[in-house]
């Protein structure tokens, strides 16, 4: 076979490689297009967000960059979301096939620059796929929130990329195309800050850019100059990493995202952090009991977090001692380890222990180390091929099974609740955010049960108080309501939500002086919150004060033009002063 022919078969094959990733990825996932949004992250982002419901807007594209909102600074993030909106307005199945897309090019992308960067088809042809469609990804996948995970990734891969064209020809168009794409994916979502080191992990392997050049026994000093040379070459990116943690550290703190050490103590945040490392590790090879949200066990026991320990250990002992031979399992084992950093618990963002989204990028550097390891075992048979083929096919079959299967609970609400209810213990997020699923169906007393569950698990839970405390004010009896919004204030003293609720039983009650001290309140937090506007035009109109009560319903139309009750309110405002 000449070399043309060779060149012209290995094209083919990547082009067959590609059509069967696209394939069997969309064929395990196009059944989100009849899913529905979820009660969990989707309103903010989506469903209940003014914002992005306004769609490609000078005003909101303007938010988009000054916005803070859930804790996070990621324009593009909002932008995406926005243009979702604008193209297919509330069809949640549209909006979940575009994150689908995102994961589809970015297994593509992973493929294509581990085939450039390695030359081996069928080794990163396994990694892509295993990033495909291992179910631990499906969370960034099938949640219409986590848009941030496949667009930030996105970027990252097409990061890679350009470096990697870099790396080979040193065009400086190309470093500078891979800044750019490294700009856009912290713009995506902070958690990037970690790719520069993983750019230097690709300077060792597989683009050997560590290769020493000794001349007149100028050993060391050659060595150093190289290692020298190719950190200052990251330099810009250590820029943009160190200025998006400052961001982000900055913008959760002040979203009280980030959790205090009286809350998590930093003993338990380590042992958090060793449990969680070995866990991911657990649940790539045995994908099962997997949930939205595991909670915080608090103090691990102590056979756990010795077991972990040991485990890390003896993966570390076993990647120093073979990585001069195998430089792969030192860049998969560092890979997985250093992108877990910002997410791993040691700065404690929100009150889950883990969470399955976490392992989008990290993965890639395990599957790695059993893409490259697997093959090295099967090299000493004589039959390799013949194992490798059915092995291989067997394992991408058996996942995309199980992705299926966990994408199915991601159809609505209450399925996606219920699974996390049964496969974990005292998860009373899910018990909560099932009770409000039941309740928006109208079964109301299903509702209540699973929120007093909730607080018999965590009675310092606000959202379960605030749920409580709206069946109440819906049942009429606005003194026991009051008592829960007040609990939750006093758990959470900048809970928006918790001050309108309070407004609108206070004003129930007659209370008009306390109900305007809770709707400002609301707006002292929330200059934005077209609740308030709508609540305060609800009191101006117990006051008799009709224009102001118009001012305040059209400023709640301004930020939310679709809000039904002000919609309602100002119309039946207008005909009253017409009469």
């Amino acid at each position: 076979m000449t070399a043309y022919n060779r060149s012209f078969y290995k094209k083919r094959i990547d082009i067959l490689i590609c059509f069967f990733l696209i394939l069997i990825t969309f064929c395990v996932y196009s059944q989100v297009k009849d899913h529905t949004f979820v009660d969990y992250d989707d309103d903010s982002y989506v469903t209940e967000n003014s914002n992005v419901q306004k769609g490609l807007t000078k005003e909101s594209v303007i938010w988009a960059f000054k916005s803070t909102f859930v804790g996070n600074w990621h324009p593009l993030t909002w932008l995406s979301h926005m243009l979702d909106v604008q193209l297919f307005g509330m069809n949640s199945g549209a909006h979940h096939i575009i994150n689908v897309l995102f994961h589809i090019v970015n297994t593509l992308l992973l493929f294509i620059v581990f085939r450039r960067m390695t030359g081996e088809i069928w080794k990163s042809c396994f990694v892509a796929a295993f990033f495909a469609l291992h179910p631990l990804h499906v969370e960034s996948v099938a949640w219409v929130a986590e848009r941030k995970d496949v667009l930030s990734t996105f970027f990252w891969m097409l990061t890679m990329c350009s470096y990697a064209l870099y790396a080979e020809r040193s065009r400086r168009s190309m470093y500078l195309l891979s800044l750019l794409f490294f700009m856009l994916g912290l713009m995506s979502k902070p958690m990037l800050v970690t790719l520069p080191f993983v750019l230097l992990l690709l300077d060792y392997w597989p683009l050997r850019r560590f290769q020493f050049r000794y001349q007149d026994g100028s050993r060391n000093i050659q060595k150093k100059l190289i290692i020298i040379s190719l950190i200052r070459e990251k330099i810009p990116f250590f820029i943009l990493s160190a200025a998006s943690c400052a961001i982000t550290f900055l913008v959760q703190k002040k979203g009280g995202a980030i959790g205090s050490l009286d809350v998590f103590p930093l003993k338990v945040r380590i042992a958090n952090t060793i449990g969680s490392y070995a866990e991911y590790i657990g649940k790539m090879f045995w994908p099962v009991n997997l949930s939205v949200f595991y909670p915080h066990p608090g103090v691990l026991p102590v056979w756990k977090v010795t077991g972990a320990i040991l485990l890390l250990v003896l993966i570390s002992f076993l990647v120093i001692k073979y990585s001069r031979r195998y430089p792969w399992l030192c860049v998969g084992w560092l890979w997985y380890l250093g992108t877990l950093v910002p997410v791993i618990g040691l700065v404690q963002v929100g009150v889950q222990s883990m969470a399955d989204r976490y392992t989008y990028i990290p993965l890639i550097g395990l599957f790695i180390i059993i893409a490259w390891g697997f093959t090295e075992i099967l090299s000493k048979w004589s039959y390799k091929n013949l194992v490798f083929i059915p092995i291989a096919t067997t394992v991408i079959l058996i996942l995309a099974i199980a992705t299926w299967f966990q994408v199915r609970y991601w159809s609505n609400s209450i399925s996606l609740f219920e699974h996390a209810i049964e496969v974990t213990d005292n998860n009373y997020v899910a018990h909560n955010n099932l009770g409000f699923a039941l309740k928006e169906e109208g079964r109301v007393a299903e509702a209540v049960k699973h929120y007093l569950a909730a607080l018999r698990i965590n009675p310092d839970f606000e959202m379960a108080h605030l749920n409580i405390g709206v069946v109440l004010a819906g049942r009429g009896d606005n003194e026991a309501a009051i008592e829960h919004y007040n609990e939750a204030l006093r758990i959470k003293p900048d809970f928006i939500t918790a001050y309108i609720n309070l407004g609108n039983a206070r004003l129930r009650q007659g209370l008009i002086a306390d109900a305007i001290s809770n709707y400002s309140e609301a707006l002292r937090l929330d200059p934005d919150s077209e609740q308030a506007y709508n609540g305060l035009g609800a009191v101006m109109i117990h006051t008799g004060r009709i224009q102001k009560a118009i001012e305040f319903f059209e400023k709640a139309l301004q930020l939310k033009p679709d809000y039904k009750e002000a919609q309602n309110n100002l119309k039946n405002t207008l005909a009253a002063m017409k009469k």
